[in-house]
């Protein structure tokens, strides 16, 4: 949290606030006196939390905090979760599709065997998969169990950047909801081990964790290299019996409108 916080009060703009901008400042972004003060908060206590004491922010201080800092959605509610381990009370469910509609499309995609299809859990680790998901990405089978994560394999094989034609927004995104992820789980050790191996193995993952760049899982255009290429819309679907694991569906852009599949 404390990093996150210095990188934010960095990039934020006194002018944006209506401060003075003077020539006479010697780091990027606000004064940490500044935040405090548009925070409502002790300059000494509001210093403590970007020295990573041990101390527990109330939900009034981070709400305050998002507001100065002008976190988007995401960035709040991972703040949230650095500070207490959940998201905020206000937050709701959002989809970019209606419920009806989704569940139609799941319905037809399922039904298409052209399309791949896999599971996997929290940490992006593939346990499932059909075998279009073989070409459109990898055989998870031939990789050892460790590494058969969709994002260590996005991030370590030259595979993965000839199949993604925008390889840097997706696994940027990618990467953006494992941090959300993980900061929920700060106790996982798979995330430490996983964290540890792409710092290793990555110089894009090392400069994307370091910015703390997070979002939020969303439907999104993904244009992958099969026999040329092809652009279908990603949709992660949560499996409700067991929110650790999800199925990722892949539906065709130029298909029939789900409210046509099924009456």
């Amino acid at each position: 949290m404390a990093q996150f916080l210095r990188r934010c009060r960095e990039r934020t703009s006194p002018g944006d606030l209506g401060l003075p901008t003077g020539s006479r400042r010697r780091t990027p972004g606000l004064r940490r006196e500044e935040i405090a003060v548009l925070a409502g908060l002790s300059p000494t206590w509001y210093t403590y939390l970007e020295q990573g004491r041990d101390i527990r922010p109330s939900t009034e201080v981070l709400a305050s905090l998002a507001r100065v800092l002008r976190l988007s959605g995401d960035e709040r509610t991972y703040l949230y979760l650095l500070a207490t381990g959940s998201p905020p009370s206000d937050e709701k469910p959002r989809s970019d599709t209606s419920d009806d509609a989704i569940v139609r499309s799941v319905v037809a995609a399922m039904c298409d065997n052209d399309l791949p299809v896999y599971g996997a859990d929290v940490h992006g680790d593939v346990v499932a998969w059909n075998v279009a998901a073989t070409k459109w990405y990898t055989d998870f089978g031939a990789l050892p169990e460790p590494r058969r994560n969709m994002l260590l394999w996005m991030l370590t094989e030259p595979e993965a950047r000839e199949r993604f034609v925008n390889w840097e927004d997706e696994t940027r995104d990618v990467v953006g909801r494992f941090r959300r992820a993980a900061a929920a789980r700060a106790w996982d050790s798979r995330f430490e081990e996983l964290i540890a191996l792409m710092h290793e193995a990555s110089p894009e993952f090392r400069d994307w964790w370091s910015s703390h760049y997070v979002t939020r899982q969303r439907t999104r255009l993904r244009e992958v290299r099969v026999d040329g290429e092809l652009r279908v819309t990603q949709l992660t679907v949560l499996n409700l019996a067991d929110s650790m694991l999800s199925v990722v569906v892949h539906l065709p852009v130029d298909g029939p409108r789900p409210d046509a599949l099924i009456s």
